[in-house]
Parts: C-alpha cells; sequence; structure tokens
C-alpha cells in the first residue's frame, strides 16, 4: 500500500484528498503546516508528497527544495497543488524539485492520473 503525505493547511482539501485517496487503496498522512510536514516526511519517508505551496511555518517551495536535495529523499515524488499560478510560481515550484505543479481547484481524477503517472516513472527509474 502507497503512503501518501499530504501537506495542506486547508483542512476541506486535506479532509476531501484523504477520502477520495484512502477510498482508492492508499494510506494517507496529513500535516496542516509546513513545519510538521517537513518533519513527518523525515519520519515516515513516504511514497509521494502532496504539496501545498502556501503554508504556515514554512512554504512548499522550501520544503520541497529541502527535500528533494537530500539524497535519502529525492526520489520521492512531489506534486505541488495550489492556487498560485503565475508562471514564475510554476517555475520556482519545478526549480525547487516538484515533479508536477496542480492548480486548485483539481479534478481528482486529474490528480491520481499524475500520481500513476510519476509512479510509474519512479518505477522505471
Amino acid at each position: 500500500m502507497k503512503n501518501i503525505l499530504i501537506i495542506e493547511d486547508s483542512r476541506l482539501i486535506s479532509e476531501l484528498l484523504r477520502t477520495e485517496l484512502e477510498g482508492r487503496g492508499f494510506q494517507c498522512t496529513v500535516a496542516a503546516d509546513g513545519l510538521e510536514g517537513l518533519r513527518i516526511a523525515k519520519e515516515i519517508q513516504p511514497d509521494m508528497l502532496l504539496l501545498d505551496v502556501m503554508l504556515p511555518s514554512m512554504n512548499g517551495f522550501k520544503i520541497c527544495r529541502l527535500l528533494k536535495f537530500d539524497k535519502r529523499f529525492r526520489n520521492i515524488p512531489v506534486i505541488m497543488l495550489t492556487t498560485r499560478l503565475m508562471e514564475d510560481d510554476v517555475k520556482t515550484g519545478i526549480s525547487s524539485g516538484a515533479d508536477a505543479y496542480i492548480s486548485k481547484p483539481f479534478e481528482i481524477e486529474d490528480l491520481l492520473s499524475k500520481m500513476n503517472e510519476l509512479f510509474a516513472a519512479t518505477v522505471r527509474s
């Protein structure tokens, strides 16, 4: 069973994601702020991160950068889920190491498709 870490400060979004993903056979852990999310990521080494950009205590760009530039965590796929859609934000997300950048609101099927694509790429590499 794949373990997904959801780092999202909106309780509504994190619970929606947890419900949808657990209903599809994933195990989910949720963190509501950046520092907590970073700590949990290092503790449990999830199979994937779903990461908001605008978070209390530490933004998603910094979390992604800290994990992706550490050899112990660099292969964990990161999908940024955010309302920040300016071209510079997308570039910052990708340069921080994010594997995908999905805008809110999003369709759960689109997210699942991207998750499966990244899991398949991880197996091949």
